[in-house]
């Protein structure tokens, strides 16, 4: 305990250090360049501020620090080296950068405030520049917002050039200055096309943020979820009973990311790669034994626990051959978590000698917990769905029953401790779960069977000219 905690202490002192090295360094070059000294000292409880919000890591402070250097380079060279007018300057292209690269709402608030006051010094403007700058790019941050096509970028660009131009008006209520070609020229103009330049240079940078800061955007995660990539297609083919399983998995953990706010598109691409591991040795897999008898059947009950475990070390061998993203591959070791591998753990007790100890530890998965709650709806959505697969009943009281059954167990032995789902989410991903598979399992209409082959003819010849139920529905749906 004390070890992790001075580690903590340790990390936290190096965070602020760093923190204030790199505020240091941008007070100098404020002062060699003649900026005021006070943009230092705005960033400097920025900082603090990200960091009593819980959300000032290091990593997430140099990343905002990296976007508003940018910025602020970017006025730094209009102001100086062009005669253009200041409101070409792409403000709002950073609180829409914040959005899609970090998805919070917050954080996008921040930026669009900071990067407006900061350009606004930058260039001694006035209240009305750094509002217009700060209004057009909260426009901008809440419509990329859960963007997952890039015309609604072109689309925020176009509300943002909307929202200058109200601002424009507003600030400027004298209608006949708008007659002035200086005033079109330097004002009008700018802001209409400053909301395009900021989509343009959106679309055009996304992909590089994304790699340097190492996160995935909705872009990205589609491009991800796409079955045509070769290791899914290859796991239809050589799996084709795990693809299937995962496909379900990724219906029921995007539905219970959505009710609970989590991020719905991150947990369907990491349902679809979460057992990519089992390719290597698909047929030691029940839902892949579709004409063979269970391999496990003819060895040892600690030979089955190799294979069972060795599909999550086989898996992130696999993903990382295939340079998928790491925030995918935490899926495949957390999606099981430390959890016991029951069956052949009782397996091995019942044919055990006597005296002889199994080790309960021995059949548990080596982890880590889940430690985001999308793995934590993967386990969730893959426990229920295998325990769904062995019932014979699946009427929609046995379904509720095993759903409750599997949330309770995985909670009691721990396996959501280290995420963090409330109850609450947990009672909601509970009764999604159970919703839609009560659907998938619903019970269909049984027609009756066809005595002879005269009924229909009978029918019309008693004046009835309408087919009987079992012929209309044969006839609406040839394959039954």
């Amino acid at each position: 305990m004390i070890a992790k905690l001075s580690e903590s202490v340790r990390k936290n002192i190096r965070d602020v250090l760093l923190a204030v090295i790199f505020v240091a360094v941008f007070t100098v070059f404020c002062y060699f360049v003649e900026y005021s000294l006070i943009i230092s000292l705005f960033l400097l409880f920025l900082g603090i501020h990200l960091r009593c919000c819980g959300k000032g890591t290091l990593k997430t402070f140099l990343n905002l620090g990296l976007l508003l250097t940018l910025i602020l380079f970017t006025a730094h060279i209009i102001s100086y080296y062009t005669d253009w007018p200041a409101y070409y300057i792409p403000v709002a292209g950073i609180a829409m950068l914040t959005m899609l690269l970090f998805n919070d709402l917050h954080l996008s608030f921040l930026m669009g405030l900071a990067s407006s006051v900061l350009v606004s010094i930058f260039l001694h403007g006035d209240f009305g520049m750094m509002l217009t700058f700060f209004l057009g790019s909260l426009a901008g941050a809440y419509s990329v917002r859960d963007a997952r096509a890039r015309d609604q970028l072109i689309s925020a660009g176009l509300f943002v050039s909307v929202i200058h131009l109200i601002c424009l008006v507003l600030l400027n209520p004298n209608f006949s200055m708008f007659l002035d070609k200086g005033f079109s020229r330097n004002y009008i103009y700018p802001l209409a096309a400053s909301g395009f330049i900021s989509a343009f240079l959106v679309v055009a940078t996304l992909k590089i943020f994304e790699q340097t800061f190492h996160v995935l955007t909705n872009f990205s995660l589609l491009e991800i979820a796409d079955s045509n990539r070769p290791i899914l297609k290859r796991m239809a083919l050589e799996a084709p009973g795990t693809w299937q399983h995962s496909l379900t998995v990724s219906q029921l953990s995007e539905a219970a990311a959505d009710v609970i706010g989590a991020n719905a598109l991150l947990t369907r691409a990491g349902a679809y790669y979460h057992d990519i591991g089992k390719i290597a040795k698909s047929e030691y897999f029940t839902e892949n034994q579709m004409l063979t008898d269970n391999k496990h059947d003819y060895i040892e009950p600690s030979m089955s626990r190799l294979v069972i475990l060795n599909h999550v070390k086989e898996g992130i061998e696999l993903a990382r051959k295939n340079k998928v993203h790491p925030i995918i591959i935490d899926f495949i070791p957390q999606h099981h978590g430390t959890s016991l591998i029951y069956y052949f753990y009782q397996k091995a007790l019942e044919v055990a000698d006597e005296g002889k100890i199994v080790s309960e530890e021995n059949f548990r998965y080596p982890g880590p917990k889940p430690q985001t709650k999308e793995t934590a709806i993967i386990l969730l959505a893959d426990s229920v769905e295998g325990a769904l697969r062995a019932l014979d009943d699946t009427t929609p009281t046995k379904i509720e029953e095993t759903v409750k059954k599997i949330v309770n167990n995985k909670f009691i032995d721990g396996q959501l401790d280290e995420c963090s789902l409330t109850l609450k989410e947990i009672d909601k991903i509970s009764s999604t779960f159970i919703r839609i598979l009560s659907a998938m399992y619903h019970a269909r209409v049984k027609y009756p069977e066809k005595k002879n082959g005269n009924s229909i003819r009978k029918s019309t010849e008693k004046g009835n000219t309408q087919p009987s139920p079992d012929s209309q529905d044969r006839r609406d749906n040839p394959s039954s």
